[in-house]
C-alpha cells in the first residue's frame, strides 16, 4: 500500500467527468479543461515548439527585438485593427510586429520577436483565434528563393526535435507522426498561385486567378499533398503594400505562404520587401493610406535600405497541424475566440 498525504479536499465535485461534453461547455471550464492529459500533452509540445524556435534563431544568428503592442498603423490591413483611444490620440494593437523589425534589420542583420497579435476578424472558422502569438523574422540580404530556404530549415528543426522530446505526448494524443518524419526527410514543394488554381479546379474548386485562397480552397488543397507546400508569385493585389512586385510582371508579388498537409492550410506567411522608396510610396498611396502614418516605415527607405526579406509563424496552426487538432481553440491555454474571452 502506497502513503500519500492528502494536501487539499475538493469541496465539490469536478465538473469534467469521463463522459463527452461539448466544447462550449468545456471552454467554460477552460480553467480546468487543461488538467486533462490531452491538454497537458498539447501544451507541453506547444512549449517544445517554442524552445526550439528561438534556439533555430539563435544557432542562425538572428537577433531578438520585442516589437510594441500599441501601434500608429496596420500592417496587414485596416479592417481587422482592434481600435483604442491613446491617452486622447486614436492608435491600434498590434497584428504583427514585422515593421518594426524591418527597422531593427539596419542594425542587426537579422531579427525576430515572439509575442502575441491580436486580430478583429469575424471569423468563426477552425483556424481563427482572436488573440493568437506569432514569430516574426526579417533578414537583410536574404532574396524571395533564400527566405523560403530558411522557414523549411526552420520547420525540419522544430519537428525533429519535438518528434524526439515529445513522444509520450504524441502516444497520448495518438498522434500518427509518419507524415512529420516524412516532412523532415522530404524537400518542401514550391508552386506558384497559379499552377496552385490550376490544381484546385482540377480537383472540383471554382476558383479564380484573381482571388485569394479561402479556407476550403487551402483544405482541398493540402489533403492532395503530402507535404508542405510553399505557394509562390500571388496575384499582388491580395498581398500587402510592402510586398515586393516581381521584376517580369509587376502585377505579381514575391510572396510565397507555407501550407501544411493533412488538410491544415497556411502557417507561414512571408515573402521579399519593398526596398525602394518611390515604389513603396507609391503603394502606400495606393491603398489610399494615411502618408504620415507610415512616415517612419518610408524612412527606412528614404535614408538607405538593402534587399530583404522576412516571414510570420503562427504558433497556433503550427501547433494544430503538429497535434493534428481538430480546432485550433485547443492549442493555447486560454482562447480568445469571436464570441469567447471568458475564462
Amino acid at each position: 500500500m502506497h502513503n500519500f498525504n492528502l494536501v487539499h479536499k475538493a469541496t465539490d465535485e469536478f465538473p469534467i467527468g469521463k463522459k463527452d461534453h461539448g466544447p462550449d461547455f468545456l471552454l467554460s471550464n477552460r480553467h480546468l479543461w487543461i488538467r486533462s492529459s490531452r491538454q497537458w500533452a498539447i501544451l507541453r509540445i506547444r512549449n517544445t515548439i517554442e524552445r526550439y524556435i528561438q534556439d533555430y534563431y539563435r544557432e542562425n544568428h538572428f537577433i531578438r527585438l520585442d516589437t510594441p503592442m500599441v501601434t500608429p498603423s496596420a500592417c496587414e490591413g485596416t479592417t481587422t485593427l482592434f481600435e483604442l483611444d491613446y491617452f486622447g490620440e486614436k492608435a491600434y494593437l498590434s497584428q504583427s510586429g514585422q515593421l518594426y523589425l524591418e527597422a531593427a534589420i539596419a542594425s542587426f542583420g537579422r531579427c525576430y520577436d515572439f509575442s502575441p497579435v491580436l486580430r478583429a476578424e469575424k471569423s468563426k472558422t477552425r483556424r481563427h483565434l482572436i488573440e493568437f502569438w506569432m514569430t516574426n523574422a526579417e533578414a537583410a540580404f536574404v532574396n524571395f528563393e533564400e527566405n523560403m530556404d530558411i522557414q523549411e530549415s526552420m520547420i525540419k528543426y522544430i519537428l525533429s526535435h519535438i518528434l524526439s522530446d515529445n513522444a509520450s505526448e504524441f502516444a497520448i494524443l495518438k498522434r500518427d507522426t509518419t507524415i512529420l518524419k516524412k516532412t523532415i526527410q522530404t524537400p518542401f514543394l514550391r508552386i506558384t498561385f497559379k499552377d496552385a488554381v490550376d490544381v484546385l479546379r482540377k480537383l472540383g474548386s471554382d476558383m479564380t486567378y484573381d482571388t485569394d485562397f479561402g479556407n476550403d480552397d487551402e483544405t482541398l488543397l493540402m489533403n492532395h499533398f503530402e507535404v508542405p507546400v510553399f505557394i509562390t508569385h500571388y496575384p499582388a493585389h491580395v498581398k500587402a503594400f510592402y510586398c515586393r512586385r516581381y521584376v517580369r510582371d509587376e502585377t505579381v508579388a514575391l510572396s510565397a505562404d507555407l501550407l501544411a498537409p493533412e488538410g491544415y492550410g497556411e502557417i507561414i506567411g512571408g515573402g521579399e520587401r519593398e526596398a525602394d522608396y518611390s515604389k513603396l510610396l507609391k503603394r502606400i498611396q495606393e491603398h489610399k493610406y494615411a502618408i504620415h502614418d507610415y512616415q517612419w516605415y518610408i524612412d527606412l527607405r528614404k535614408y538607405g535600405s538593402v534587399p530583404h526579406s522576412g516571414f510570420g509563424l503562427g504558433i497556433e496552426r503550427f501547433l494544430a497541424w503538429v497535434c493534428k487538432l481538430d480546432h485550433v481553440r485547443e492549442t493555447i491555454a486560454f482562447p480568445r475566440m469571436l464570441d469567447r474571452f471568458w475564462p
